[in-house]
Formats: structure tokens, C-alpha cells, sequence
């Protein structure tokens, strides 16, 4: 236990912190895998509906300081790429 009362608020907030990052950081990896798990199926309607949700989700959570920018666009352009292959467009 930290001694100083500003360690004991500093401990507090970084709890919080820590929770609604991983709220956030998990509610993008479940929308990514819904996605993959969509185009794995080729389930080409469901993966553009899902991949539409999912983008949205990564979107909001960059807006929160939870995910950086580029790490976003990184997963954003993965997940697309893979629902391109299932009308067959090349990248």
C-alpha cells in the first residue's frame, strides 16, 4: 500500500483506468473475431454488416485514448481486407 495520499489516489484512478481500457479493449477483439469468424463461414452479407459494427467500435475506442490511431487502422484495413476476399477482389 502506497504511504502518500496522492500514491493512494494515483492507485485508485489507475484501477479505474485499467478496467475501462480493458472493457473497451476487449469489446474490439470480440468484434474483430465476429468478423473473421463471419468471412471464415463465407458468410459474405453477415461479414459487411459485422465488419461495419466492428470498425465503429475501433473507431469510438481510438476516441477514448484506448487504442492508438495507427494500431486502429492497422486492424481496420486487416479485417477489410479479408471481407474483400470473399467477393474476390484483390487488395
Amino acid at each position: 500500500m502506497p504511504n502518500k495520499k496522492s500514491a493512494m489516489k494515483r492507485m485508485r484512478t489507475s484501477e479505474k483506468s485499467r478496467l475501462y481500457n480493458r472493457f473497451w479493449k476487449t469489446r474490439c477483439k470480440n468484434a474483430v473475431k465476429k468478423v473473421l469468424e463471419a468471412v471464415e463461414n463465407n458468410d459474405a452479407p453477415l461479414a459487411e454488416e459485422r465488419l461495419a459494427i466492428a470498425q465503429s467500435v475501433i473507431d469510438k475506442a481510438v476516441v477514448k485514448g484506448v487504442m492508438h490511431g495507427n494500431t486502429a487502422s492497422r486492424r481496420k484495413s486487416m479485417i477489410t481486407n479479408r471481407v474483400k476476399t470473399l467477393h474476390g477482389q484483390p487488395d
